[in-house]
């Protein structure tokens, strides 16, 4: 029964990621922490369990994604090669952060910027194209900040990247498809670090790497990129809007319930 829900959780997460070109791990963290909680596991590792779980699915769910966006040739690899470096260091120094935190704090934090998230859903909040891209230093500063967000709750780093790319005047498709790629990097160096900071760790369960959860890794991989292109489907034959808002208003109500 567990490993099933694992199943439909990557379904969801590859839906919901082709409807709205949002990462799954905004929609894996939460009910990765739910599911560890009935499942008797200790509340001081859930959501470090859950985060690193998460940033390893994405390894995986992020290649296919690169590539298809890369053979449309949507990825702006002048813009991506700078960000890496500073990626790959913020997403380590993330992941740190996050094995620093307890188990509570963790899922305090995770459940403000879930809530951030929504609110920017639901009121359709987005940055105006004000500013041209910066140079090779502000792409390493800036990766460097969302590459330490993304690992700390567990994210590809698309809500952040697009936002960010498109406020510096990226095309809102470029901007998508170069978020993509430096998901791959953020996920790479977070699941990598969480491997090693949750490394013998006591309360730990059976299958667990460090803090990734193979069960949940492998049921998740299995169903999220098939749904993906299924979501995509249907971001075109629903209202993409009234959808967005419904799913804004989960958002809120998963967030309310981390801090209640």
């Amino acid at each position: 029964m567990v490993f099933g829900l694992y199943l439909a959780l990557g379904a969801l997460a590859g839906t919901l990621a082709g409807l709205f070109g949002i990462g799954g791990g905004l929609v894996i963290v939460p009910v990765l922490i739910f599911s560890f909680g009935l499942q008797g596991i200790s509340g001081e590792i859930a959501a470090h369990l859950a985060v690193g779980t998460s940033l390893a699915t994405i390894v995986f769910t992020s290649i296919s994604s690169v590539r298809s966006h890369h053979l449309k040739g949507a990825v702006r690899w002048e813009v991506f090669r700078p960000m890496v470096a500073g990626i790959v260091v913020g997403a380590a120094f993330g992941a740190w952060t996050a094995s620093l935190l307890s188990g509570p704090v963790l899922e305090l934090v995770i459940g403000v910027f879930v809530i951030l998230v929504g609110i920017k859903m639901l009121l359709d909040i987005n940055p105006k194209t004000a500013r041209p891209v910066p140079g090779r230093g502000g792409l390493t500063g800036a990766g460097g900040v969302i590459g330490w967000a993304s690992a700390i709750f567990g994210i590809g780093g698309g809500t952040l990247t697009v936002p960010f790319l498109s406020w510096r005047s990226v095309p809102m498709q470029q901007a998508v498809a170069t978020s993509a790629a430096c998901g791959l990097p953020i996920a790479i160096a977070g699941a990598t670090t969480n491997l090693w900071t949750g490394w013998g760790r006591p309360a730990l369960p059976d299958y667990a790497v460090g803090f990734v959860y193979l069960p949940a890794l492998i049921g998740i991989v299995a169903t999220s990129v098939l749904f993906a292109r299924f979501g995509a489907v249907l971001a075109h034959r629903l209202d993409a809007k009234l959808l967005k808002r419904l799913f804004a208003v989960l958002l809120l109500i998963v967030g309310a319930r981390f801090l209640l």
